[in-house]
């Protein structure tokens, strides 16, 4: 596939499609929803979204108030990182091999063990007389064990939408999709701050598990679907090299991954959130709760507005910018010492960040073959969603040599320095254009 290939593609409005024979416009932002599975896919989204992010929320806090050290939070990252990573494109091989909901199925009960894990871990009744050492141990357990699980659900995940809608809709499905994510994102962190104030650690954590189960209910509405997988005689290398090249030969979306990636992983202020609402803005949980939420919810926003009004005028250019003000943004962030502004700071951040989402991912679910959406997401995984817990892990040290103000601010320069770098070596991004 060419530089040039790249392109996403929005069919004009005077042009129509047929849903359950029904003639509707092409341009219509909720035809995705139309679809009783797809529905119930995005309760799925939500739910495992908001019981992970809250969980994330409140293991953080509980690790914080165990140790007080910054790098504690970021070894929570990387204890979730180097599986999800190490293991992502032998996930995506066994998922694009596998019935997909099966798949999706079975890493939600997989959810259920851990989080059952974690819920026990924080019972001050049972971990009386634990050194403080083994609990914190114990936590980074679970959490591997989590990165382990999501190696597999995220190719899961986005194989099986490709199932429950047409192809013409994966656009509008997979803005619906983000939506969904980001509403759990939203609430997760918003609702674990406030439960922390009210309910505790550990009785959060036994909320975490009851969206979890959302979630197995959800999937059981959905019917088992095709597999796409072909044996043709090709190794598992062959297999898993067959998507990397497939990625390295995309060169658009290559692009936006790598640009993604290093602007999370250098802008990303999530891991000092914790002492900035302990020791900087003294907020405490409830503040924590809505510094969390904020990106959330400006992505969030993002995402809706695009589903009215996609991005068809130079795309490439608007990521760029897009990025760089979630640079700036970080930068403020970081110097602020006021909470309305910080959370001001961190609700532009999200905003921008959505931009960048909805493009990556739509180029994504387009481009790819079906028979390869496994390993392909998998490739995915490894530049996007791993680079935040990766991110997390150089806050933790940045912020331990050289205090967290200045790691955050050292970081959102970082992210302008990565954009100004893709913008004079990449004319693939720049000429980036989606075609009607």
């Amino acid at each position: 596939m060419r530089e040039d290939d790249g392109y996403i593609l929005f069919l004009s409005s005077h042009k129509t499609i047929r849903l359950d024979d029904v003639a509707l416009p092409k341009n219509d932002p909720y035809a995705s929803l139309r679809y009783r599975e797809f529905k119930y896919f995005l309760v799925i989204r939500f739910a495992l979204i908001f019981a992970l992010a809250m969980q994330f929320s409140i293991v953080e806090w509980k690790v914080y108030v165990l140790t007080r050290n910054p790098l504690n939070l970021g070894l929570i990252g990387l204890a979730e990182f180097f599986p999800a990573v190490g293991l992502a494109l032998f996930a995506g091989n066994i998922v694009d091999k596998y019935e997909k909901r099966g798949m999706v199925l079975k890493c939600i009960v997989s959810y259920l063990f851990t989080g059952a894990g974690l819920f026990l871990l924080t019972w001050d009744t049972l971990t009386t007389g634990i050194p403080t050492n083994t609990i914190v141990l114990l936590i980074y357990f679970f959490v591997f064990c989590g990165g382990i699980i999501r190696a597999f659900t995220s190719p899961s995940n986005f194989t099986l939408l490709s199932l429950l809608v047409p192809r013409e809709l994966y656009a509008n499905a997979t803005t619906w999709s983000t939506s969904a994510w980001q509403i759990g994102a939203i609430a997760g962190p918003a609702l674990g701050g406030l439960c922390i104030a009210w309910l505790g650690v550990h009785w959060s954590m036994l909320l975490v598990i009851g969206f979890v189960l959302i979630a197995l209910c959800c999937i059981l509405q959905i019917s088992v679907k095709p597999v796409h997988y072909r044996e043709i005689g090709e190794t598992v290398k062959e297999r898993l090299l067959k998507g990397i090249r497939f990625v390295w030969d995309t060169k658009v979306l290559l692009n936006a991954m790598a640009l993604d990636m290093f602007a999370v992983l250098f802008g990303g202020s999530v891991a000092m959130m914790t002492i900035y609402a302990n020791d900087i803005l003294h907020v405490g949980p409830a503040g924590f709760g809505m510094m969390r939420a904020a990106p959330a919810v400006g992505s969030f926003l993002t995402l809706v507005t695009l589903a009215y009004k996609p991005i068809v005028t130079r795309p490439g250019m608007k990521l760029l910018a897009a990025v760089f003000g979630f640079g700036l943004s970080i930068i403020l962030f970081g110097l602020s010492e006021n909470f309305i502004l910080s959370i001001a700071a961190l609700f532009a951040s999200g905003m921008l960040d959505g931009i960048s989402v909805i493009i990556r991912q739509t180029i994504l679910q387009l481009k790819t073959p079906d028979d390869m959406r496994g390993r392909v997401s998998s490739v995915s995984s490894i530049f996007i969603g791993s680079s935040n817990e990766l991110g997390s892990f150089e806050s933790g040290v940045a912020a331990k040599i050289m205090g967290p103000v200045t790691s955050v601010v050292f970081g959102g320069c970082m992210t302008l320095g990565v954009v100004i770098t893709t913008y004079l070596i990449s004319p693939a991004m720049r000429k980036l254009d989606l075609k009607a």
